[in-house]
């Protein structure tokens, strides 16, 4: 598969990146790569290797359960990122 200039152009768009025509070509390029590699995977014989969920032989260890209200940790989240609303990440519509 190769990522050819509108599949570019609309991940550039989902991703909320601008990225500026001397790259475009370049990172074009790497991303048919990367794509080209994961599709290798669909070549794989996984008829007789059993599923699994998780490796751990006796189980998750789990923690309680407690509610924490951290406001600092809510601030620091949202200062990183571009557009908030109160304690709302607000992000583009991308369903059209």
């Amino acid at each position: 598969m190769t990522i050819n200039d509108s599949l570019f152009t609309k991940i550039e768009k989902l991703s909320s990146l601008k990225i500026s025509d001397d790259k475009r070509q370049e990172i074009s390029k790497q991303l048919t790569e990367i794509v080209s590699f994961v599709e290798n995977l669909n070549e794989l014989d996984l008829d007789s290797v059993e599923q699994t969920v998780n490796n751990i032989n006796n189980g998750l260890i789990l923690r309680n359960d407690e509610p924490k209200n951290d406001q600092d940790t809510i601030e620091i989240i949202l200062k990183n990122n571009p557009n908030s609303d109160g304690n709302f990440f607000v992000v583009p519509k991308i369903i059209e």
